[in-house]
């Protein structure tokens, strides 16, 4: 199934006197083989229900049935361990192969692109706090710059008001001498 360069498999339960592409029982689901991680999709209900009438699972479909867990919950099954005890043992089978698929996937280029822009993202951002830390602090400087001046500046006129009153004060007594 599938299409070029893009192949989708089938797992169904086939007679085996059936050619290969030929008439099949059931269909079980899907194995995606192209995809990063691989993908398995199965009705695993009907996956046990043909394993316990005697169906034997080719070496793939026995490799992906062991990788979901399904041969394991079998197992466990037919040993007589409790259906909590089993979905508890399958899930922590899965959570685990996940967490190694995950491990060692490998990064397509959509993923390196993703990843250099997140890269690029957060150093623009590093950035951009920098400059604005940058414009705060000259903003701050150029504010007390300014409000020293303006201090200067009024320092400056209340000591030419005061010589200027000291003059006038100064020709007042000159004139009142003259005065006298």
């Amino acid at each position: 199934m599938g299409r070029k360069k893009k192949p989708i498999w089938a797992v169904v339960a086939a007679d085996s006197r059936a050619p290969r592409d030929g008439k099949f029982i059931e269909d079980l689901g899907r194995y995606y083989p192209q995809e990063e991680p691989s993908r398995v999709e199965l009705r695993e209900d009907r996956v046990k229900y043909w394993l316990k009438v005697g169906a034997q699972p080719t070496d793939t479909v026995r490799s992906l049935l062991s990788r979901q867990g399904v041969l394991l919950g079998l197992h466990l099954e037919h040993k007589g361990t409790e259906p909590e005890a089993i979905t508890e043992a399958v899930a922590a089978h899965r959570q685990h192969r996940e967490d190694r698929l995950v491990s060692t996937a490998k990064m397509t280029p959509a993923d390196r692109r993703q990843k250099a822009l997140a890269v690029e993202t957060e150093a623009a951002a590093k950035k951009e706090a920098e400059l604005f830390e940058k414009r705060k602090k000259a903003a701050a400087e150029k504010a007390a710059a300014k409000e020293k001046a303006r201090q200067e500046a009024a320092a400056r006129q209340e000591a030419q008001a005061r010589q200027e009153a000291a003059a006038r004060k100064a020709a007042q007594e000159a004139e009142k001498a003259e005065e006298t």
